[in-house]
């Protein structure tokens, strides 16, 4: 046996292919495309030294990595690696090597903190422990059947609002940017983060292969975008919220909610079967809100994090 670590190589097919294969058994509730793994590293910032690392054992992509500079946050010195390896193949020192890889990396560029996501299961928190890391936030990982029971029924909308898509907005993407980089802002978070680059969201995020802007929608209220969620879509039965969320000066008024149940609306209509999102474990309201959905509680992952050096 022969296992080695490597860079993912974006014009190898099959180096896309077996990249999000792994990321998709080792994590089923979150969506990965081929096309998504080589958008999120040909279109990442600079700042963000994003690589994307592979484990191969003779020749067969076993793990993966995702390692990156934190550049948008005002703290310098912070970064993050996620890794996962495939059920089955785990045990055999793949997370291992692709942890070490990622740390040397990362101690170049001057990161001292780093963090980790790790599912809350035995296994892995005891590799998270093993290496130093300690528990920090945790989030749940939501699913709901797109074809068994019944949505809440549509509501009419107040006075003033409108539903939209991210579609509307293809000619002038910068109120969806705006109202995108005040809600990342707020959102839980162990790293703050502060958008300010319009040229790089929109090649990262708007532009991603996942974004499905005709399902994104919109609450507009008096003409400006006040509310969203976000709808990523993997090009066959599965549909995830990326985002939901209200400006400041919109928040109280139940706008997510109405945005949120028009898009579920149209994806189990357009023929979408799973829709997935997430949650802070610490989010009561929104966790409310996504059982009134229907969604039910499929996972749990914990945030880690240790020193360098």
């Amino acid at each position: 046996m022969t296992m080695i670590v490597r860079d993912l190589r974006p014009d190898v097919r099959a180096d896309a292919e077996g990249f999000s294969t792994t990321r998709r058994l080792a994590l089923p509730y979150m969506l990965s495309t081929p096309e998504s793994v080589v958008h999120t590293l040909t279109h990442a910032h600079p700042d963000a030294h994003f690589q994307q690392l592979v484990a191969e054992e003779d020749g067969e992509i076993i793990g993966t990595a995702q390692v990156s500079v934190a550049h948008e946050s005002p703290e310098p010195g912070q970064g993050s690696a996620n890794i996962y390896v495939r059920p089955g193949h785990t045990g055999r020192g793949a997370g291992s090597l692709l942890l070490r890889t990622a740390e040397e990396r990362l101690g170049r560029l001057g990161v001292t903190k780093l963090f980790t996501w790790v599912l809350d299961e035995p296994d892995n928190r005891a590799f998270a422990e093993r290496h130093g890391f300690r528990a920090s936030r945790s989030a749940w990982f939501l699913r709901l059947d797109l074809t068994a029971g019944a949505l809440p029924p549509r509501q009419d909308l107040p006075a003033g609002v409108e539903l939209r898509t991210a579609a509307d907005f293809a000619d002038d993407p910068r109120p969806m940017f705006e109202l995108d980089a005040e809600t990342s802002s707020d959102e839980p978070s162990d790293i703050d983060v502060e958008f300010t680059d319009y040229e790089a969201w929109l090649e990262e995020n708007w532009k991603h292969p996942l974004l499905n802007r005709d399902l994104t929608t919109v609450a507009v209220v008096d003409g400006r975008p006040a509310a969203f969620s976000v709808a990523y879509t993997d090009g066959g039965s599965r549909y995830a919220t990326a985002m939901t969320g209200t400006a400041r000066d919109f928040r109280g008024r139940g706008l997510a909610k109405l945005a949120k149940n028009d898009s579920l609306h149209r994806a189990r209509a357009a023929g979408y079967t799973e829709a997935f999102t997430g949650n802070d474990t610490g989010n009561e309201p929104m966790i409310a809100i996504n059982k009134w959905f229907g969604y039910e509680i499929c996972a749990k992952e914990v945030r880690h994090v240790r020193e360098l050096g």
